[in-house]
């Protein structure tokens, strides 16, 4: 349209062009947005499995803890590096959810969960293509000072930063510390991959703005490329927790062959034995491997590390699966000791020279007598016991015990026996031998200490006095239970009455009652206790020695 003046008609002609060309232009940037949505259902997706198999590899990690004690250290290390990753990756969700919020102009009392947000849905849908309420939320309405405070970019940048340096302060830390470093290529590797989660300017310049991070992801996009953007940043977090989970697991598998944390150790099947039996013992390598051999490991008695290091051999020790067989004849009784070393071949072709050291002692014919779960005895619970003396049938055992109310009754298994007491204090069990000149006592008596239950603790959702529990777990619960944590005999704590504090909407609410089962008030506490707040539980407990017992736990309600 040139210059002139116009008719009416070509007026609405002219505004008819405009309209339609806005209209496809529109249309144009709906089909673009819609591609957003895809990548971020895409993420979605990456972002579940991610975290479904971090949260296998984590169990598993765990597990190989029982076999491998190396291996937990790099364990709860990498617990660490979870839980702060954790908090970041939560984070973002409170911003993702903040900025949407702003834009379906809700009250700011109206909390957002970003991890529950579907963009194809209503009615977010609707505003996918909202340019300035997320650049106001997250920047502010200056590009050339941008906005500080809760939930901006600018806090974003400082969070994932910390963030950063803290994981790499944790990997420096690791490689000055006995029995936690890495392979020197894993520890690099790491730390470069770790450098993603740092946010870096890209330094572009265009129409007069020198370009940083928090414009580079925020600065006048539409809500869909900044909610990706965020997401991410999310996905980035979980293959950084995956990578540090896969190095940190494998450390102490790859180390507990070409170990950096070794000890010598020293197992014999008795130090006490009779007089003219041979001694023998094991000694090897606490995480050891059965192909160790000659050329990766040497035993050697009667020699010191320095004097090893200089050539030494001292005596040798025959070596079978990764073990030194250790064996030498006894004669009168008394105290015998001896020491050594074990040479050990690193991954990197240097030896390690680990010190040991053993004793035992011969003597005669001894009693023996044990506690087949712990080294005391507990008030209340059965105590199983096994006694025995050397050279002696177990058919042939008679016992006598006193103190502390004992009462023993004995198991079909002969030499097995169950012990209860009523009382606290010393335990004096005497073993004798029955034979065809009566009954004799086959050594001294031995003293056990009696000592009283542990106390119990509130068991809520099947967990032990949680310090934290998701809301959603805490709806389901229907019932408090009781009961002594890591405590390995049988016990059964009854609850016989509780209360339950909690804050719902606000308003503190109070709910009493007797047994172990919720009345319809306590579980009302838990269905809708404010999350951030905690929910305080007190209990009164019989224990199965018949004594009452408190017990209290205070639980952080998580969304």
């Amino acid at each position: 349209m040139a210059g002139g003046k116009e008719t009416p008609r070509q007026k609405m002609i002219g505004l008819m062009y405009l309209v339609l060309t806005a209209m496809l232009a529109l249309n144009v940037s709906k089909q673009i947005l819609q591609g957003y949505l895809s990548v971020n259902e895409s993420l979605e997706t990456s972002k579940k499995n991610m975290i479904e198999n971090n949260v296998r590899v984590s169990e598993a990690f765990k597990k190989t803890i029982d076999g491998n004690k190396a291996a937990e250290p790099y364990y709860k290390q990498a617990l660490m590096a979870q839980k702060d990753i954790d908090v970041a990756y939560k984070y973002l969700d409170e911003v993702k959810g903040n900025m949407v919020r702003a834009v379906l102009k809700y009250d700011e009392s109206v909390k957002v969960l970003g991890d529950t947000i579907n963009l194809r849905r209503y009615p977010q849908k609707d505003k996918i293509d909202n340019y300035d309420m997320p650049t106001t939320v997250l920047l502010g309405s200056n590009e050339h000072n941008l906005k500080k405070g809760p939930l901006t970019a600018d806090e974003l940048r400082e969070k994932l930063t910390a963030l950063h340096d803290k994981l790499i302060a944790q990997l420096d830390k690791m490689q000055k510390t006995e029995n936690e470093h890495l392979l020197q290529g894993d520890y690099e590797n790491l730390k470069k991959k770790i450098a993603i989660v740092k946010p870096t300017d890209s330094g572009r310049k265009d129409e007069g703005i020198t370009y940083t991070w928090p414009l580079d992801n925020f600065y006048h996009l539409p809500m869909a490329a900044v909610f990706v953007n965020l997401n991410k940043m999310q996905s980035d977090l979980k293959n950084v927790e995956a990578e540090i989970l896969q190095v940190f697991s494998s450390a102490s598998g790859k180390l507990a062959i070409k170990f950096d944390n070794i000890y010598a150790k020293v197992i014999a099947p008795s130090s006490y034995i009779s007089a003219g039996e041979p001694y023998k013992a094991e000694i090897f390598l606490a995480a050891t491997n059965s192909k160790l051999g000659a050329g990766d490991m040497e035993v050697m008695v009667g020699i010191d590390s320095a004097a090893a290091a200089k050539g030494g051999k001292g005596s040798p020790v025959p070596i079978e699966a990764g073990m030194g067989k250790y064996q030498v004849g006894t004669g009168a009784p008394g105290d015998q000791k001896y020491s050594g070393v074990i040479k050990y071949k690193k991954p990197d072709g240097t030896f390690e020279y680990y010190p040991f050291k053993g004793e035992y002692k011969v003597a005669k014919s001894a009693v023996a007598v044990s506690a087949d779960q712990m080294n005391v005895f507990y008030r209340g619970v059965t105590n199983p016991v096994s006694a025995g003396a050397a050279g002696v049938s177990p058919s042939d055992i008679v016992i006598n015990a006193s103190g502390a109310g004992v009462k023993f009754v004995p198991r079909s298994e002969a030499g097995k026996y169950d012990f209860t007491f009523s009382g606290l204090g010393e335990c004096m069990i005497t073993v004798s031998r029955k034979g065809p000149d009566g009954v004799k006592p086959c050594g001294p008596p031995v003293k056990f200490r009696v000592k009283p239950l542990p106390k119990p603790e509130p068991k809520v959702g099947g967990k032990y006095a949680p310090d934290e529990m998701k809301k959603g777990d805490l709806s389901t619960v229907g019932a408090i239970g009781a009961g002594a944590n890591g405590f390995d005999f049988q016990a059964n704590y009854v609850v016989q009455s509780y209360e339950i504090v909690g804050k719902v909407k606000g308003n503190v609410k109070t709910a009493n009652g007797n047994g172990a089962n919720l009345a319809p008030d306590a579980i009302g506490i838990f269905k809708n206790v404010d999350p951030g707040t905690k929910i305080y539980i007190d209990i009164k407990v019989k224990g199965p020695d018949g004594l009452p017992y408190s017990a209290t736990c205070g639980i952080k309600v998580l969304r």
